[in-house]
């Protein structure tokens, strides 16, 4: 099945219904989950180069696109039970390759963690793994205030691309600074401020876990990334039994969007890499 071919499915999870693209094929499996604010479209630059060596289930996160939400807060955890709900419901058993961005990197890091078994590799690209900064959830509980008052407005919408996209990507790529824009306005209000908070205001710090992690790990992230930067994305591979890191010249949280070819790259590469050691 071609990737103009997924088949598209609708999937209840402790999270709420959850949109699940599934581009078929026999090829070994990656689950990618993308970052909060964007939706699927965010990994649309991506998706041609890794649907050839995989096939990709590409799930769609609470209160984004068609997703629902779960009328409740949840947590990553809740999120990462998510995933293996998802995987069980398809029929996928066995380990796959978890590739995820900022948010979505944060739920596979609980995957591989929790579930050794399911996890054969993880990517995280864009993702911070200390816990969200105290002295910038003041700005953002202000601004969830006013997005509950008045929704996405142009101000609001601005705000969320400067911050998720480099200046660089900003300044020359319109469709990128479009695609992360409609995936903010096109959202469903309740459910990602929801997000928001479970997900980000309250995200705990998930470096005493990454010991537990068995399978090899890729962190990649931007040279444009200030909640990230390649030397704490050094730092924290250290922690890791099988770490390593990559850097996109030019990103900031959405590295897909951002570099695809560059990303599509490495992620490509580790596969292979990793295909052969297990291999062998």
């Amino acid at each position: 099945m071609s990737v103009a071919e997924s088949r598209t499915h609708r999937i209840r999870t402790t999270v709420g219904p959850l949109e699940v693209l599934d581009n078929g094929g026999d090829r070994p499996v990656a689950v990618l989950w993308h970052s909060l604010f964007v939706d699927n479209r965010s990994w649309s630059r991506v998706q041609a180069d890794l649907a050839v060596d995989r096939r990709l289930i590409m799930i769609t996160g609470p209160g984004h696109g068609a997703s629902g939400d779960p009328g409740r807060r949840y947590s990553l955890a809740d999120c990462a039970g998510a995933a293996i709900e998802v995987l069980d419901t398809i029929g996928i058993t066995g380990p796959v390759d978890w590739l995820g961005n900022a948010w979505g990197g944060h739920v596979g890091i609980l995957v591989a963690a929790d579930r050794p078994d399911r996890c054969r590799t993880l990517t995280t690209v864009g993702t911070p793994v200390h816990a969200y900064p105290r002295r910038e959830r003041p700005n953002v509980y202000l601004l969830l205030a006013i997005h509950r008052v008045v929704g996405p407005i142009r101000f609001l919408t601005g705000s969320v691309v400067d911050v998720l996209l480099s200046p660089r990507t900003r300044a020359k790529d319109p469709e990128a600074v479009a695609i992360a824009a409609d995936g903010f306005r096109e959202a469903d209000g309740a459910g990602m401020r929801n997000a928001v908070v479970g997900i980000s205001l309250r995200r705990p710090d998930l470096t005493p876990i990454l010991p537990r992690i068995q399978a090899p790990t890729l962190f990649v992230t931007g040279t444009d990334h200030p909640g990230w930067t390649p030397e704490q994305a050094r730092t924290a591979s250290r922690f890791l039994r099988q770490g390593s890191v990559a850097v996109l010249d030019g990103a900031a949280y959405l590295g897909p969007l951002e570099a695809p070819a560059e990303c599509a790259r490495v992620v490509r590469e580790f596969w292979r890499a990793e295909g052969a050691a297990i291999e062998a």
